[in-house]
Formats: C-alpha cells, structure tokens, sequence
C-alpha cells in the first residue's frame, strides 16, 4: 500500500489494521508503514489508549 492511500484511511480503520496486523504477525515492515502513518497523523495516545 502506498503512503498516499494510507492518507485516505480513517483513523478508525488505521488503527484497527495495526492491532489485527500485529495480532496476526504481519511482514513488520508492513506494521512499521502503518505505525509511521499513525505517528504522521499524531495518533500515538490512541495506540496506547486502545490497548
């Protein structure tokens, strides 16, 4: 998936693919794409709220 589709995504669904990516131990380079897309957005209290 291209950076610029990650833009298109909602934080909802951002999230959401990180914990199910994780949870199914995705390619890590897959997970680090959506994690920086996270960071990009300022989302990490999310991340840490949500788990």
């Amino acid at each position: 998936m291209k950076a610029k589709h990650m833009e298109q995504l909602s934080t909802e669904l951002l999230t959401e693919s990180y914990y199910k990516a994780k949870e199914l131990k995705l390619n890590p380079d897959f997970i680090l794409l959506i994690k920086q897309e996270i960071i990009r957005r300022s989302l990490e209290d999310k991340l840490a709220k949500s788990s």
